[in-house]
Order: structure tokens, then sequence, then C-alpha cells
């Protein structure tokens, strides 16, 4: 049986251990050597360049997050063991995990590494579809003789060099899918490295429940569950017609996927339709000069993101909910896309100064939408505002010290209220 070593990446028959460098971290399927499609998901990634950069952390369970009344951004498996989980509130993490140190997000850290990943992915692949900062498919179709090596091998050096390099890890999905390698790479994780072959599954699929399935939330569960849907198995008895009779559109998607069935494929043509920052407050705010403080941050973030992604938005988005839990959305349309932290704010205050005056607020947020290529982006001045282009190249130049010195090298005023 094809078998590879994840230590040496050595290729052999199958064994107990490599017989190279002797590792009993080997991995043996009969289809390793002709699967090409793969998912790469890095392991507790904030939480992990946190440990990276703080060596006392190590050890220590870490939660990413706000305050009390924030949510969790995510967890080391530390934490997770202790049953923190993203997306919980901080005060209940904090009361199942009460030894945890919390870390507030530092993005633009997490974006460069991510950028260094996605680098070392496009080495290997023009088709690279980034899913978010710490996970992306790739399609390694027709790589074999660049690299001299099968696409595992390839994955297996992809994982030990953002190791070496970035000092992160990841774990790995293959298959003949994306659908089926999203579900591989969170088999076996963190460090795993998981095969989903195309003769096993019908197998691997059988009795497995619905909500594996990626976008299958608690609410679409539950319309499954009143139909009698539970498994994959439960899907299997249905017939095509009768499932879009009852589902629509999710039905036909549903009828493929449980007979692993997915004809997407990996496109790095981007399909993120917004990228945004918000958060919220340990306790209410209504000092206009503190938001502002926090807009201008959660701007710089957005932009970071935006330029990680080679993104640009023409539309820009302020969300704020009030003490009494009130939802307030604004919008504004700009004249041509941008991603740069100026724009992004500035139309951002705008709509802010009109609505904040004497209201208390327990979260505010920022997103830019109609995203286009970077390449598209700030090409023309603003005739109503003439020092725009100006100021577009000071922040790109500011990018380039950053980058060289750190994010801390270059503060705006505003950036410290």
């Amino acid at each position: 049986m094809p078998s590879m070593c994840r230590d040496c990446c050595a290729t052999f028959e199958v064994g107990p251990r490599c017989p190279s460098c002797r590792s009993p971290r080997t991995v043996s399927h009969l289809e390793l050597f002709s699967l090409h499609i793969a998912h790469m998901d890095c392991d507790a990634f904030y939480a992990s360049v946190e440990k990276r950069d703080n060596p006392e952390l190590r050890d220590k369970p870490v939660i990413i997050g706000g305050g009390r009344r924030g949510v969790v951004s995510t967890a080391c498996y530390l934490a997770r063991i202790k049953g923190v989980r993203s997306a919980m509130p901080m005060f209940q993490a904090l009361r199942l995990c009460p030894e945890a140190v919390v870390v507030r997000p530092r993005m633009d850290a997490y974006a460069e590494v991510s950028r260094a990943i996605r680098d070392m992915m496009f080495d290997l692949t023009p088709l690279v579809e980034p899913l978010s900062l710490d996970e992306a498919f790739m399609d390694l179709s027709g790589t074999e003789r660049v690299h001299g090596a099968p696409p595992a091998v390839v994955l297996a050096r992809l994982v030990k060099r953002m190791k070496a390099e970035l000092g992160v890890s990841g774990s790995i999905g293959l298959s003949h899918n994306k659908f089926l390698a999203k579900i591989a790479s969170d088999l076996d994780k963190p460090h795993g490295f998981s095969i989903i072959g195309v003769e096993e599954t019908t197998d691997f699929l059988s009795r497995k429940p619905v909500r594996m399935i990626w976008g299958v939330g608690p609410s679409t569960q539950e319309s499954l569950a009143s139909a009698g849907i539970r498994t994959f198995d439960d899907l299997l008895r249905w017939e095509l017609e009768d499932l879009q009779k009852r589902f629509g559109n999710t039905g036909a998607r549903l009828w493929k996927l449980a007979r692993g069935q997915d004809a997407r494929s990996v496109s790095n043509s981007g399909n993120i339709k917004t990228i945004s920052n918000e958060t919220t407050f340990e306790s209410d705010v209504s000092s206009v000069d503190v938001l502002d403080g926090y807009l201008w941050r959660m701007s710089e973030k957005v932009s970071d993101r935006a330029k990680v992604q080679l993104k640009a938005g023409r539309i820009i988005t302020l969300k704020l909910k009030t003490a009494d839990h009130k939802i307030i959305t604004r919008r504004k349309s700009l004249h041509q896309p941008t991603q740069m932290t100026e724009s992004i704010y500035g139309a951002a205050k705008n709509m802010l100064d009109r609505v904040a005056l004497g209201s208390s607020f327990r979260l505010l947020g920022v997103g830019l939408g109609g995203l286009t290529s970077s390449n598209e982006a700030d090409l023309e001045g603003d005739l109503l505002d003439p020092d725009a282009m100006r100021r577009a190249k000071a922040e790109r130049a500011t990018d380039s010290i950053r980058k060289k010195f750190g994010k801390g090298s270059i503060l705006k005023g505003r950036a410290l209220r």
C-alpha cells in the first residue's frame, strides 16, 4: 500500500515506521498518490500565533477574544479540552476555563502570517481558494511533474515549511472533491493528515450526521429532522425530486453531497462577499471620541484584511447595537473601490457622526462590501477630495514601513483614543 512519512516526506510501502527516519508519523492509503484536491486548515491559528510570539503562553490555555461581554474568536486546544468554543460568550468560556489567559486579537499579526502561508501555497499551485485567513482549498492537478512528487508529498512539505518558517501548524484533508477534502481536514486535528478516497466515499459517509455538511447549521438541521433526516443514510432514501420539492435548491445540493458528489472547482477568483470587523464593548460607550478611536482601529483591520486578500470594495457599512439591543445599520457607496484605511474610516465616520450623538452603544462594526480585485482600487482622485491620492500614497508607504519594522512603528494619534 502506498505510504508516506510526514516528517521526512519519504515514500515507501506500508509499514509501522518510516524506513528512512524511523518516524511513526506515517500515512498509508490505496489512493494516497492519485488524489489532488486538498483543504488546509491551520490549527487554532490565532492562538498559535500568540503562543509563537509569547513563549510564556506555550503551556497555558489561551482564549482569543474581547472582554467579559465579548465572544471567543478562537481558543487553543488546551482551552478546547475544557469545552471552550468559538463564538461562545466570554463569561461562559471563563467559567469553563478560569485559568485561561485571554488575549485580544491582533489581526495585523494574523494577516501577516496568513499572507506568508498563502504565498507558500501559490508556490505549489496557482489554484488556491482561500476561505479565511487560516484555511484554503488547493487543486494540485498536473503539478507532479513540476515538483517531482505527488500532491500528498507536496502537502506534507507545505505543513513542514509552515512550522519551520512561521511557527504555526496545519491539518491537511486530501480527497477527490472540495466537500470531502474539507471534511477530511477536520478528522484528525491538530497536526492531521486525513484522506477520503473515491472507493471509500459511500462507506465513509454512511451513518454520519448531516451536520458534517458545511453550511448545515442548527436551523437547517431542525428542518431536516422534521422530515426524518438526521444522517447521510436518511438522505439516500429520498428521491432527488422529492428533496427539491421539500427543500428547493438546498435539497438538490444535499442529494448530491449525500452521494459524495461535488463538481465545484477550486478557484482563486474569490467568492468573499464582505470583509468586516466588529467588537462588543465591556460597558456601554457614549463618548464620540472613544467610538472614533475604535472606528479607526476597525477600519485599519478591515483594510489590512482587504490588502491580504487582494480585495477592494465600493460599499462601506457601519453597524451599531444600542444599549437596549437595537441594531442600527448604515451603508455608503463610494465612487470607486478602495482598500485604504483613510477611505473606509472617512465614510464610516461620516455615518457615525449622524447617529452617535446622545446615544450609548454596546457594539460597533465596520464592513467593506461590493468587493472586486485590488487592481481596480484607488486608481482615481476624488474631485471633492483632492488630497485623497496623496493620502493613499502615504498609506502605502506606511504599510511598507510597518511590514519591515512592525505594526507599532507608525501610529496615528486617533488610534490611541
